[in-house]
């Protein structure tokens, strides 16, 4: 009996074991891009995003839902503002002239919208060390499947271009080149 349940064990363990659902690496938007480029030159630091105060990135007891090399959402979302900037041709440089953080207000998934479909509510407030702030939300939906595991994975897949639609909005909104200034 000690046997079987030896031999047993790992075999439990191994199949009960969590996913880890991770979200592609960023790649700029073109209209992003684009939007960018019209404003000009760009002196800028990327500070930090504040994490949301209550996000679960548990997907159907299947398993996490992550960044890129370990990246938390918030830091995904800092990486691809940072990353448009500097794609555009924008400085970061040692000596900026201002410095954006920003703050999740929301950040909320769906696997189960509908049964086979889901979606990402993100809000994020971009603030400007000249006090000049901006809201940009995005409401992403997208198909996730019926099992769990390709709900999660879709899910996770699904942030990467909920977060280009927010990155978009938050830098063609007129509130945007304030913060610069």
């Amino acid at each position: 009996m000690k046997l079987r349940f030896a031999l047993l064990l790992p075999v439990v363990v191994f199949m009960s074991a969590c996913s880890t659902y991770t979200t592609p690496r960023y790649s700029s938007h073109a209209d992003t891009h684009v939007t960018l480029k019209a404003i000009g030159p760009m002196a800028v630091t990327i500070g930090p995003v504040e994490e949301p105060a209550d996000f679960s990135a548990s997907c159907r007891a299947a398993g996490l839902l992550s960044g890129p090399d370990g990246m938390t959402h918030a830091a995904y979302i800092r990486k691809a503002l940072e990353d448009e900037i500097k794609f555009a041709g924008g400085s970061l440089g040692a000596s900026p002239q201002r410095m954006i953080s920003g703050r999740l207000n929301r950040l909320e998934f769906s696997s189960t919208k509908g049964v086979t479909g889901g979606a990402w509510d993100i809000d994020l407030t971009l603030i400007s060390s000249n006090g000049n702030s901006l809201n940009a939300i995005e409401h992403y939906e997208f198909e996730s499947g019926f099992a769990a595991i390709t709900a999660c994975k879709q899910t996770a897949e699904a942030f990467f271009p909920a977060v280009q639609n927010l990155i978009f909005k938050a830098v063609s909104s007129p509130g945007f080149r304030p913060l610069l200034q």
